[in-house]
This record gives C-alpha cells, sequence and structure tokens, in this order.
C-alpha cells in the first residue's frame, strides 16, 4: 500500500491512536536534561526606531555585549510578567 503523502498523512497519523504509530525508527526520548529550549525557535524581528534616554541606553551598552538582544530580553520578561499579572496568555 502507498504511503499517503503531505497533508494527508498528518491527518492519517492524527486519526491514529497512539500504540498503532510505529516510533522504531525514532525511540521515544525520556531524559530531557540536555535538551536545548528555543534551539530552533527563531521570532521575527522587526526593526524600530525609539527613543531612549542616555543614560538608560549606556548602561545597556556598559554592561551587555549585545546590549539590543539583552534590551529586548529585558521587555519580553516585562512583557511575560505583565500578561501573567492580567491572566494572558
Amino acid at each position: 500500500m502507498k504511503k499517503p503523502s503531505g497533508k494527508k498523512q498528518l491527518e492519517h497519523l492524527a486519526a491514529l491512536p497512539d500504540e498503532a504509530i510505529d516510533l522504531s525508527d525514532i525511540p521515544e526520548r525520556l531524559d530531557w536534561a540536555q535538551a536545548q529550549v528555543g534551539r530552533f525557535y527563531r521570532p521575527i524581528k522587526q526593526s524600530v526606531t525609539m527613543r531612549l534616554d542616555a543614560d538608560v541606553l549606556e548602561w545597556f551598552k556598559e554592561n551587555s555585549g549585545k546590549y539590543q538582544s539583552r534590551m529586548n530580553q529585558v521587555l519580553r520578561e516585562f512583557m511575560l510578567s505583565q500578561r501573567k499579572e492580567s491572566g494572558q496568555r
């Protein structure tokens, strides 16, 4: 029997019970201690122009080699904390 391809194959697999799917060529990973979170995830970046206080910008430049990435990280942490407080996802 010919295997379905693409979208049909995914639909076929989704309809099968877990026990019926052959995983012999890709054994289940039980130990995730060495997993690298976000290794393949790359969020879409958008170039923006912002006006920042000079001392804030200088502080980030002095305290972080990749200051733009660090500023993005700080903003992301703030965004996630605000989402958590408001019950958003």
